[in-house]
């Protein structure tokens, strides 16, 4: 054992083996020597280095001078600290290949090297006491870990023994509770796990006034529901959420034995490689059968892929829609992985980020059907090399060899004798060898196309005594033919398949099939699909069971049905040619009508003081949904989103001006509450231009209105305050008070976003003398907090108080939850600048109780952040950390990179022991 010298001399050696083989300077030297530095610590650290030089001589030269400071040199194994890390890398790469027994193994040995508190026997200054907190901090990060693995390993009781004595000590570790609640459940023991949740969320609510983290809620869900998949919990590899996207592969599916066997050779050797698997060459024409292909080969491997499957259609060749924006796929597989919609980043690289992050380190399948581009894939590809990707295309996305070493495999029409075997699984040998030549003329007639080979088998399964000569002489007899597709290459002859299957339809089916042709999106539920038809649901649903017998309309999930984009073309050219314009144009324009008279039922629910939609009462044979609560409506938007952009751009295209900011209105409140704010844009975008051809200065100032405040959430102030300006004068030009008033409440509102609360204030006071004019008493008490919030941002609290206090009354006695919210926040902020910190830690419970319930994750970040700043003045360190973890956690989702940047700074300060230097939000 070397004598190493007193205190200092021994912490100088305690900085330079923390960071050994880096130099280390002197002036960081000084500060973790002394707190208060005499004018000599230049010298006396040269003094200590020296010492340190001649006592570590032995072995080689330890201690080196460089031009910038001192390096100590050391090899891995000769540090407990640079051996600490070697270990937990280790394991935590371990982790992320799931070998839990061997992740743990190496977390123990890296455990194993501490004895005691890191360098206890020392008085740090300012640079060596970061260190401290910075190792402590390390050490339980581990910990957390290697109790993750021992719940992987199965190790249970040892997790729980690992755990339970650190969360004495950090009670508010959520990795910790994580890991316990997880090796209670996986061990057997339910009731303890709800019980230890239970009295986790009881501290959390007493001392801290908050709620368990979303994962560890998640947790308890899939406790309550006894979920098997609930392992460790957080680990890299180990998904919260496991996706089981895949639709059922057709039951007649036949064949394809070498493209399967293709398919699973290229995994093998990418796997070997450690690479992602990249599979565009599920390449052909429509119809052809790519989809069934893989889908049929990823149920075959679903063991290879323990950690879930996605599976989204990109509508890359849909006839009559835009390929999917990566961003819309995007965010559904972010829901898909358990991502709440109202957390979504509205920018696109952010989405890109935050997917990647969910799939890394998972053995996951990501089926992308239909693409359109390398364009299209490229964001939606994981950066995990555990992933494996299956894309079709009827492009062959050579881009992807050059870009990404993807595989291709073309995908052709089926050979005879697998045409043949599909037609054997669906009709029975016996029928096929009762009539060789008409299987034969069947077989040329479809080319070898499985669709059409489908769609033979299900009308011939349908009509058992039907001779097969009827079936191949109609199908003989079919002139029609559906442009060729891919590339521009001739593909099999499907319209004559699809003309003997509309024609043997029924009338009511044969119409039904023709307007769904007709209508926008190959996907509607059955309220949809009745009001096109202007026939009862059960009627429709009749119809569309009859259809997909024909196999010419699918079930894509219970109650919604979708077409194959060649049937619907086909359909469409039926509409075209056996219905009359008029049927089709008051088909559409039922569609409209049902969309968007559903839309004006959820947008009230969502916010009640919605201005009115002057849609009347819905035309016959229209049957709008109506809704029991607001969750139900949001559910309903989320399901119909894509629909009613569709329906937004029919409108336009047919010149439905009125209808157009009609449906900009409606789905206002639902786009900013989801954070769709790019798609609530162009639809403000779309109604401003409607407006300008309607002779309605009312319907020009209310687009102007909401596109200026589209553009303000997008922080482009300069075309917002445009916006605002242009609304306002066509709202007095109009002598429309309403207007005039609620432009006002948004003008404060602008002006508020840019930190100009002086105007901002004077814009509410104005909107609320109009409010209470017009007798609007909700409108007027949220114009009221808004003079209140701006009153208390200008200093003026007492003014600021009297007024939230009297919007506050006025919220709950209207029943206007949002407005109570936003009040009990700014009155939140009253309190704690008036000194009142306990009221001040009351109001932004409440304030957030109500933003949970309501969805509102976008203001609930801004309370938590206002929140943490109360703690911290109340001297509730731990509380505030915890705080503005979870805003932090929320800006980041939100991609508010400004709020996230300010939350980091204030976390940093409290590990510095220091009061964040920022202003008060």
């Amino acid at each position: 054992m070397l004598a190493l010298g007193g205190p200092r001399q021994r912490a100088v050696l305690a900085v330079l083996a923390l960071r050994a083989n880096e130099v280390v300077t002197v002036r960081t030297l000084v500060e973790a020597v002394w707190e208060t530095a005499p004018a000599s610590a230049d010298t006396n650290i040269r003094t200590y280095v020296a010492a340190l030089r001649r006592l570590l001589r032995e072995g080689g030269e330890r201690l080196v001078t460089r031009p910038a400071g001192y390096l100590f040199a050391a090899a891995p194994d000769e540090v407990d600290v640079l051996a600490f890390e070697e270990s937990a890398g280790r394991g935590d790469r371990a982790l992320a290949e799931r070998d839990f027994v061997g992740a743990a193994g190496f977390f123990e040995r890296a455990l194993a090297l501490w004895r005691g508190e890191p360098l206890e026997d020392l008085e740090p200054g300012p640079w060596l006491l970061m260190d401290i907190v910075r190792l402590r901090e390390r050490r339980l990060v581990v910990a957390e870990r290697h109790a993750r693995a021992l719940v992987g390993a199965g190790r249970h009781a040892d997790a729980v023994a690992e755990v339970r004595p650190l969360l004495t000590r950090h009670p508010l570790r959520d990795g910790l509770w994580e890991a316990l609640i997880s090796a209670l459940f996986q061990a057997g023991h339910h009731a303890e796990a709800l019980d230890t949740y239970e009295r986790m969320r009881t501290m959390l609510a007493e001392e801290l006034g908050s709620d368990p983290s979303p994962a560890l809620r998640r947790l308890h869900q899939r406790i309550l529901s006894a979920d098997p998949a609930v392992s460790s919990p957080g680990t890299t590899g180990v998904p919260e959420s496991i996706p089981r996207q895949l639709p059922a592969p057709p039951p007649s599916f036949t064949g394809r034995t070498a493209e399967l066997a293709t398919l699973t050779a290229v995994l093998d050797k990418a796997t070997a490689a450690g690479g992602t698997v990249v599979i565009s060459a599920l390449s052909g024409a429509g119809g052809i059968g790519k989809t069934w292909l893989a889908l049929h080969w990823a149920q075959q491997h679903l063991d290879r892929f323990p950690d879930g499957q996605l599976f989204i259609d990109l509508r890359g060749f849909a006839p009559d829609a835009e390929p999917l924006a990566p961003s819309a796929a995007l965010k559904a597989f972010l829901q898909g992985l358990g991502v709440a919609p109202g957390l979504l980043p509205a920018d696109d690289d952010a989405l890109v980020g935050v997917f990647r992050s969910r799939v890394a380190g998972r053995r996951m399948l990501i089926v992308l059907d239909n693409a359109y581009d390398l364009e299209q894939v490229a964001p939606l590809l994981p950066g995990s090399p555990t992933c494996a990707v299956l894309v079709t295309s009827r492009d062959r996305l050579t881009g992807l060899v050059t870009a990404h070493g993807a595989h291709l495999l073309p995908v052709d029409v089926l050979p005879e004798s697998e045409a043949r075997e599909l037609l054997a699984r669906r009709l029975g040998a016996e029928r096929l060898a009762a009539e060789p030549e008409a299987v034969d003329d069947l077989l040329a007639r479809c080319g070898g196309y499985p669709l059409a080979l489908a769609i033979i088998a299900g009308r011939a399964a349908a009509h058992p005594g039907f001779p097969l000569r009827a079936l191949a002489d109609e199908l003989c007899d079919g002139t029609a033919r559906l442009a060729a597709l891919d590339e521009g290459d001739p593909t099999a002859d499907l319209s004559s398949v699809l003309s003997w299957s509309y024609t043997d339809l029924p009338a009511a089916e044969a119409e039904m099939f023709a307007l769904l042709g007709s209508a926008p999106g190959t996907e509607l539920g059955v309220p949809a699909v009745a009001a096109l038809a202007a026939v009862p649901a059960a009627k429709a649903r009749t119809v569309l069971r009859a259809l997909e017998r024909a196999s010419l309309v699918q079930q894509s999930v219970p109650g919604r049905w979708r077409m194959h984009d060649l049937v619907h073309l086909y359909a469409g050219e039926r509409a075209e040619q056996d219905l009359s314009p008029h049927t089709r144009d008051a088909a559409l324009n039922r569609l409209l009508g049902f969309y968007l008279h559903t839309a004006e039922n959820a947008e009230l629910l969502i916010n009640p003081d919605t201005q009115a939609l002057g849609l009347g009462q819905p035309e016959l044979g229209v049957e709008p949904l109506a809704f029991d609560d607001e969750g139900s409506a949001l559910a309903w938007f989320d399901t119909e989103h894509t629909n009613l952009l569709t329906a937004l751009r029919l409108a336009v295209a047919r010149g439905r001006h009125r209808a157009v900011w009609q449906f900009a209105l409606a789905l206002d409140a639902y786009h900013v509450r989801r954070g769709h704010l790019r798609e609530d844009l162009a639809a403000w975008e779309a109604a401003l231009n409607a407006a300008d051809h309607l002779d309605d200065p009312k319907s020009r100032a209310l687009a102007h209105r909401h596109l200026g405040v589209a553009h303000a959430d997008l922080a482009r102030h300069d075309e917002a305050l445009e916006h605002f300006r242009e609304a306002l004068a066509l709202a007095e030009q109009a002598d429309d008070l309403a207007g005039q008033a609620r432009t006002h409440h948004t003008l404060a509102w602008a002006w508020g976003r840019r930190g100009e609360y002086r105007p901002a204030r004077e814009h509410a006071t104005r909107a609320l003398h109009m409010f209470q004019a017009l007798g609007n008493h909700v409108r007027a008490a949220r114009t009221l907090n808004q003079v209140g919030w701006y009153s208390t941002r200008l200093g003026d609290h007492t003014e600021a108080r009297g007024a939230c206090e009297t919007a506050l009354e006025a919220h709950r006695r209207h029943h206007d939850r949002e407005g109570e919210a936003h009040t009990l926040d700014s009155l939140g902020h009253i309190a704690h600048h008036t000194g009142r910190l306990p009221e001040a830690l009351e109001y932004y419970r409440q304030a957030l109780a109500l933003y949970r319930d309501l969805g509102h994750t976008y203001s609930e970040a801004d309370t938590l952040d206002r929140l943490g700043h109360t703690h911290l003045t109340a001297g509730r360190a731990a509380a505030a950390r915890v705080t503005w973890q979870q805003a932090l956690d929320l800006y980041d989702t939100q991609h508010r990179t400004e709020q996230a940047d300010q939350v980091r700074q204030q976390l940093s300060a409290l590990d510095e022991h220091n009061e964040p230097n920022v202003k008060q939000g």
